[in-house]
């Protein structure tokens, strides 16, 4: 497979004929076509017509563009790479996602980091990408991968001193040629094995250090190094990384910036018939499918399910969306002895014979996450096409015909980008499968607070800490729907709050007799600047999985108990509006708050008197972790 070539996004016949039609339009239905056209397969020409088309529009563009969905990213290197921008650009708005890029001159990258009013740094940006050659780092015939580590991490270091970014770091390219062959590792003056020692270090110091990385070395081990270095090109204009490359490599970039925006992939929607095992059950039985050992189709449907159980077990929700009779499509999770994947592992099953777009609106409604959360694999090049047309916001990876293919495609496509696997995470199926019994038995119900009473909620707090601090980051970043500002933070931003003493942070969780549901809601509130009685809700978000459950009350009470203590007198509230979130505009109004006018950001403020405040009822005991 020619990773290279983006396999996994469609093929578009008329793409040229698109980009011209787009290139008339003024900049207000302009924005709408641009993410369409970067969502197809393109290679460099094409990025780049794409990319000169966006710029020419790029005041208007950003204005129309929420500040949720912007960032600026900063690019520092020791190589030419003026080549890759507008493929990066290209990558974010795939993920809708709109970037302003500041190129640093070339070989000045340290010069910027150690200079506090540099240009760099007076572009602000939400995240610096670094890429360092290896002839810079390991050129020397002393040095060692030690002293490249060491070198890079005092960047780092830098970067962070002088700005709040998220720092991205490239892997380093293994350009050197072996000197001793087969056995070079026992090589130590060996520049090639300088080069794999470095890289082996810098993903231990890049956890250390919360930096992320760009693994753009077994990237290009993955599609042939010749592919991405070329010598001439380094000789002759200093560019590590080849310009056909720049499609791809401007997806790596774009997937984690999405993933920073909480636009990476939350589940995998899977068809069965020829999907999952060969065959259609409803014809053949369960008995007569194509799956098992001994037989190279049957071995490649079990490799992707494995594939799929893989993600399960890092968090990501698996759901079953098929044209079958419902018994039938079960009956091999149930009775086939080769299926790797149960009904266990399924958090929303839905087998019928609407079309596949009705259904997969009905499984965002039933998991309460939005349709952007959704990946749909499915082998049928009709029901991709209609899904692509119907719903957009979807992610529909082109499937190869030969399933052995299935697992490497959605792979390389990138839907599910992350940066740690909490132990949230781990759980969070069986969580979605337990919260499908609650709503089970909350629309068997006709008497509300005997439901909730029954459940035996407990909610437990506590202020934020190492620990959780992952899971709260990955919260503050992916939340969407039930978040009052959407005000994204990374987390050595969060990790300052815990050092803040006047800052209340909270993280909870919420338990009942069907389970855990895990962290759940993220609050922050800090002292009102110039008015010492009030102290203001920063960030309030929490998992639509527990709305309708007096989550917010008990939270509220909590809070309000904290701020008194603390002697404010105000309670104030922000709400910011964006696309998303909607479902919380009269969050602070049912909670007892008034309107005090407008927010800065286009939003409301609302304040809420804090010396009369009665604590609301609910059914939720509350107690401190």
């Amino acid at each position: 497979m020619d990773f290279l070539k983006l396999p996994w996004l469609p093929e578009c016949s008329d793409w040229v004929e698109k980009l011209r039609k787009a290139a008339t339009l003024d900049a207000e239905e302009l924005g709408g076509e641009l993410r369409g056209l970067a969502t197809a397969r393109l290679d460099f020409l094409r990025t780049s017509k794409l990319d000169r088309l966006m710029q020419r529009e790029a005041d208007a563009l950003r204005l129309q563009t929420p500040a949720a969905k912007r960032l600026r990213l900063a690019v520092a290197a020791s190589c030419t790479v003026t080549h890759l921008i507008p493929a990066i650009r290209v990558g974010a708005l795939r993920r809708d996602l709109w970037v302003d890029v500041y190129e640093a001159p070339y070989g000045t990258y340290r010069q910027a980091l150690m200079t506090p009013d540099s240009e760099l740094y007076a572009f602000q940006p939400d995240v610096l990408l670094l890429i360092q050659d290896p002839w810079h780092l390991v050129s020397g015939s002393r040095s060692t991968a030690d002293d490249a580590i060491s070198g890079l991490r005092a960047c780092w270091q830098l970067a962070k001193q002088h700005s709040r970014c998220t720092v991205i770091q490239q892997t380093v390219l293994p350009v050197f040629p072996d000197t001793l062959g087969n056995n070079e590792c026992v090589y130590p003056e060996s520049r090639a094995e300088r080069v794999r020692r470095l890289n082996e270090g810098l993903a231990k110091a890049a956890v250390d250090d919360g930096v992320l990385l760009l693994d753009a070395a077994t990237w290009a081990a993955r599609t042939g190094l010749h592919s991405w270095y070329d010598p001439a090109l380094w000789h002759s204009a200093k560019q590590e990384t080849s310009p056909q490359v720049s499609p791809l490599y401007g997806d790596l970039v774009g997937r984690l910036l999405g993933a920073l925006r909480g636009r990476s992939g939350k589940c995998l929607v899977l068809d069965l018939d020829n999907t999952l095992w060969g065959g259609v059950v409803g014809d053949d039985g369960w008995s007569g499918i194509t799956l098992g050992q001994g037989n190279a189709l049957g071995e490649a449907y079990i490799g992707f399910q494995e594939y799929a159980l893989a993600l399960a077990r890092r968090g990501i929700i698996l759901a079953i969306c098929s044209k079958n009779d419902e018994k039938n499509a079960r009956a091999p999770f149930e009775r086939h002895p080769d299926m790797m994947l149960r009904l266990d592992d399924i958090a929303c099953f839905v087998a019928n014979w609407e079309d596949k777009a009705t259904n997969l609106r009905r499984i965002a409604k039933m998991l309460n996450i939005g349709l952007d959360a959704l990946v749909f694999a499915d082998d049928n090049p009709f029901e991709r096409n209609l899904v692509r047309q119907e719903l957009p916001a979807v992610a529909v990876p082109e499937l190869p015909e030969d399933p052995a293919l299935y697992a490497s495609t959605i792979a390389g496509g990138g839907y599910f980008e992350g940066f740690t696997v909490t132990a949230d995470d781990v759980a969070r199926v069986g969580q979605y499968r337990d919260n499908a019994a609650r709503v089970a038995e909350l629309e068997a119900t006709t008497d509300l607070p005997a439901y909730l009473r029954n459940l035996d909620m407990e909610l437990i707090w506590g202020t934020f800490d190492e620990a959780g601090l992952p899971r709260i980051t990955q919260l503050v970043n992916k939340s969407n729907q039930y978040n009052l500002t959407t005000r994204r933070y990374n987390e050595a931003e969060l990790r300052e709050w815990t050092q803040n003493e006047e800052v209340l942070t909270y993280q909870l969780r919420l338990r009942d007799r069907l389970g855990d549901n895990g962290m759940i809601s993220v609050i922050i509130a800090r002292p009102k600047a110039g008015e010492p009685d009030a102290i203001e809700i920063d960030t309030w978000l929490m998992s639509c999985r527990v709305l309708g459950r007096q989550v917010e009350t008990a939270a509220l009470n909590l809070l309000v108990e904290h701020a008194r203590s603390r002697g404010y007198t105000r309670l104030v509230g922000i709400f910011i509006p964006t696309e998303k979130n909607e479902m919380v505009r009269n969050h602070y109004l049912k909670l007892g708050f008034e309107l005090h006018g407008k927010s800065p950001e286009g939003g409301a403020v609302y304040e809420l008197p804090l010396p009369g405040y009665t604590p609301f009822d609910h059914f939720i005991t509350v107690r401190e972790a």
